[in-house]
């Protein structure tokens, strides 16, 4: 986003100091702080992402109601909320849509596909992506996608 000249510090409700562009006088402003998944337990599915990024689970109440993680050194954060009667989405059938789904980069492809199978994912029958990436289903039923890193820039022939 270009600059405006209103450019100024903002203190965020978790106390960080966040740059940014001063909204104008009566226009509302929100700062995204994470996506929510509907889950059956939501402590075991954020055990399972938790797992396979490393980021760990940040908080999660015993019931299995709430649970959150969040990269390091970020506030952002992919919680998750138990949902009564959870119907997973059906990839790649419309039926019960994915509505979203995750990409995540890694750097050994085979490798990290067989750490989120031992994790609980299993790679879904229908792959768009060829061998460039990999579909999986998560435990609760979301699809996510294991992707490898972007392609190198060409060197400068300069």
């Amino acid at each position: 986003m270009a600059g405006t000249g209103t450019e100024a510090r903002t203190e965020t409700p978790g106390g960080t100091v966040a740059e940014g562009v001063t909204p104008a006088a009566g226009v509302a402003t929100a700062a995204w702080a994470g996506l929510m998944l509907d889950c059956p337990d939501a402590k075991e599915l954020a055990t399972f992402y938790g797992e396979l990024t490393g980021w760990g689970v940040g908080g999660a109440d015993d019931a299995g109601a709430w649970a959150y993680l969040s990269p390091p050194g970020t506030e952002i954060m992919i919680g998750f909320q138990q949902v009564a009667d959870y119907h997973p989405p059906r990839w790649p059938d419309q039926e019960a849509p994915q509505q979203f789904h995750l990409d995540f980069r890694v750097a050994d492809l085979p490798a990290a596909v067989g750490r989120a199978e031992e994790l609980g994912a299993t790679q879904a029958e229908f792959q768009p992506g060829g061998e460039r990436w990999r579909v999986l289903l998560d435990p609760a039923g979301h699809p996510f996608c294991l992707c490898p890193p972007p392609p190198a820039a060409p060197a400068d022939a300069g």
